[in-house]
């Protein structure tokens, strides 16, 4: 296959089921550290790249997966001396994938993060790797071909895709989080994850952690993808929008998670989604 697709910065599925493409870049700037409503699946076909998860670092290799769940802030690390960067990008609606589970196959399970041994990174032998490249290739095609009956082998090389992916994700291969991480920064996370509702600043997290805010800063950018700051507010708005999801009013979700008042959860919202809260609510029920 040697369409590509035009690349968009947009973050937000516009299908209600699945999205695909086939993206081949020049030279791209840094896309910032965030997270999507639904599931991410992300193979690497050329470049360098270094994949952050929460607080996992990945070295990527062509013809790696990446396992994005929806409650995963995550970021893309391209290296700009490489030659070009080709990936194939998979979305799929967390609604979709779970009406096409059934009570036997779970498709959403190679997303699960509390799975023992859980990676987002799958690194498969030939044998393995192979049939699912040819599958997501197949998947791909079909996608954009609108012959009679297409968007159901569509259906069926993506439900072929994922069990392919969660069969391998059961066997867990011999890829690993590749990379150091601090131990100091693991522990700053860590408490934020605990205390995201409270109110967290720089100073009080250096102070707590018997570290500079000057050395806080690098090293957790360094390791995460982004400022302390920046982080806290993707935590937040992240259990805001579960929290609203799950039918929390919107007045009592800017307390569970930190915001203070509602003028600034709002404010928040929606300058991270460009929606308001409520709007998001009435997104999230289907209206």
């Amino acid at each position: 296959m040697s369409n590509y697709n035009p690349y968009t910065k947009r973050q937000t599925m516009i299908a209600p089921d699945y999205e695909v493409y086939r993206y081949r870049s020049t030279y791209m700037n840094e896309v910032e550290l965030h997270h999507h409503d639904f599931y991410e699946i992300y193979l690497l076909l050329r470049g360098r790249v270094e994949y952050i998860v929460e607080n996992q670092l990945y070295r990527v290799r062509p013809g790696d997966w990446m396992l994005c769940s929806p409650l995963e802030l995550h970021q893309a690390r391209i290296a700009t001396d490489a030659d070009a960067y080709e990936r194939i990008v998979l979305w799929i609606a967390r609604p979709y994938l779970e009406g096409l589970s059934t009570p036997r196959t779970s498709l959403t399970r190679c997303f699960d993060t509390t799975v023992p041994g859980h990676t987002n990174l799958l690194r498969l032998p030939g044998a393995t790797g192979a049939p699912l490249r040819t599958t997501v290739d197949k998947l791909c095609a079909l996608k954009a071909d609108k012959a009679y009956g297409s968007d159901l082998l569509a259906q069926s090389a993506l439900v072929e895709l994922l069990v392919g992916l969660n069969r391998a994700a059961a066997e867990r291969g011999d890829a690993r989080p590749t990379g150091t991480s601090d131990q100091v920064v693991d522990a700053v996370l860590h408490y934020i994850n605990e205390h995201y509702s409270e109110a967290l600043t720089l100073d009080q997290l250096s102070e707590k952690f018997f570290i500079s805010k000057y050395h806080l800063l690098r090293k957790f950018d360094a390791q995460v993808g982004t400022t302390v700051h920046r982080y806290i507010l993707q935590k937040r708005l992240l259990n805001a929008k579960q929290l609203l999801a799950g039918g929390v009013p919107p007045n009592e979700v800017c307390q569970y998670c930190g915001f203070g008042d509602y003028a600034n959860f709002y404010r928040a919202f929606r300058a991270e989604y460009n929606q308001t809260p409520r709007q998001y609510i009435q997104s999230a029920r289907g209206k």
